[in-house]
C-alpha cells in the first residue's frame, strides 16, 4: 500500500520516548510533522530530522479540548502518544484520548492512531491498564476508524527498562528479581514507531484496525535482566529472585515513593502476561528487530572498557 506523502500529523507526544521514532519514520515517509505538547521546547531536537518548514511545534495539552482542537486544525491524522505512569490516569488516557478523537473527528482528519498497551481492560485491578482500556473505547465512540495500536514494552537508547536494569547489573553485587517467570514481548522503540508512522500514513489500510505490537521473543524477567547483565559483561552475579510476598509488600508501603524499585501499579501490571495476541507486525510488511541485534548501540556505556571491550557472549 502506498504512503500519502506531504500529509500533515499532528503528533501528540512527539518529544516523548517512541514520539521521536515516530517523528523520524513520519519524516523520512514525506509528511510535515507538527508535534504538540505542553512545553513545545522540550522537543527542539526533532527539527534538525525534517527539512526546511517539514516540523512544526505548538503547545498542545489532551486534558484541556479547546488546547487539543488547536493542535489538529488542517491535520490530515493524527496520533496520540500521551500517557501516564503515575496518577492522572483517568484524566490523561481517558478524557485526555477522548478529547483528541473529538478533536480529530471535527477537524476532518481522515487518521487517528491512538496508542494503547497490551493489556487495557476496563475491568482490570490495574489503574493504568483500566483507564488505557477506558480511553480505547472513547476514542472508538468519538471516532469510530481509529487505529488502535498497543505495544508490549518498548526498548531503546532513552528506555527506563533496559537501561535501569543494566544500571542495577553494573552497581549491585547480586540481581534481584521480582517475577521472574513474568512473559513479556519487547519491542524496539523504532520499530514501534515505524508501524505508528504507518498506520497514519495509510488509513485505508489501518482504519479500525487493532495491533498488539511485541518483538520476535518472548522472554521472562528472568531472562530479561540475566541477559542484560550478560551483555554488559556482568554475568556472573548470581540472580536472586524475591518472593512475590516480600515485592507484594514493598510495592505497597514503597511504592509511592519517588524511587522506589516497584510501584503498586507496576505490580498490578504484572499480574498478567504483556505478550501480544491478534494481527502484529505483519500487517505492517515488516519483522521487528530481537533486543539482542540492536541493543549493543548503547549498552557498550555500561561496560567497564566501554566500546572497547571485548565482544559479549550471549
Amino acid at each position: 500500500m502506498a504512503l500519502k506523502t506531504e500529509r500533515l500529523v499532528t503528533l501528540f507526544g512527539g518529544g516523548g520516548f517512541i514520539g521521536r521514532y515516530v517523528a523520524q519514520s513520519l519524516l523520512a515517509a514525506g509528511a510535515r510533522v507538527r508535534i504538540a505538547q505542553r512545553e513545545p521546547r522540550h522537543a527542539y531536537f526533532i527539527r534538525p530530522l525534517g527539512g526546511l518548514g517539514q516540523v512544526q511545534f505548538v503547545r498542545g495539552d489532551v486534558t484541556d479540548a479547546d488546547s487539543a482542537a488547536a493542535a489538529v486544525v488542517g491535520a490530515d491524522a493524527v496520533v496520540n502518544l500521551v500517557g501516564t505512569l503515575k496518577g492522572r490516569f483517568e484524566a490523561i488516557h481517558v478524557d485526555g484520548a477522548r478529547n483528541v478523537a473529538a478533536a480529530a473527528a471535527a477537524a476532518g482528519a481522515d487518521a487517528l492512531v491512538q496508542v494503547s498497551a497490551i493489556g487495557a481492560d476496563g475491568d482490570s485491578d490495574s489503574a493504568y491498564a483500566r483507564t488505557k482500556g477506558g480511553g480505547e473505547a472513547a476514542v472508538r465512540a468519538a471516532f469510530p476508524g481509529a487505529t488502535i495500536i498497543r505495544p508490549s514494552i518498548a526498548f531503546g537508547p532513552e528506555d527506563e527498562f533496559v537501561n535501569r536494569f543494566a544500571r542495577l547489573a553494573r552497581l549491585a553485587p547480586v540481581l534481584p528479581v521480582v517475577r521472574g517467570g513474568w512473559k513479556i514481548q519487547p519491542v524496539h522503540c523504532a520499530d514501534l514507531g515505524r508501524a505508528i508512522a504507518a498506520a497514519a500514513m495509510a488509513p485505508e489500510a489501518h482504519s479500525g484496525q487493532v495491533y498488539e505490537l511485541g518483538g520476535p521473543q518472548v522472554m521472562t524477567m528472568r531472562e530479561v535482566e540475566s541477559w542484560i547483565a550478560r551483555a554488559i559483561g556482568h554475568g556472573g552475579k548470581p540472580v536472586i529472585e524475591i518472593p512475590d510476598a516480600i515485592a507484594r509488600l514493598g510495592a505497597r508501603l514503597t511504592g509511592w515513593l519517588p524511587f522506589a524499585p516497584l510501584s503498586w501499579e507496576q505490580w498490578l501490571m504484572m499480574a498478567k502476561d504483556n505478550v501480544a495476541a491478534g494481527p502484529g507486525f505483519e500487517s505492517f510488511g515488516f519483522r521487528p528487530a530481537p533486543l539482542a541485534a540492536v541493543a549493543d548501540e548503547w549498552l557498550t556505556i555500561y561496560r567497564r572498557r566501554g566500546r572497547f571491550a571485548p565482544p559479549q557472549a550471549y
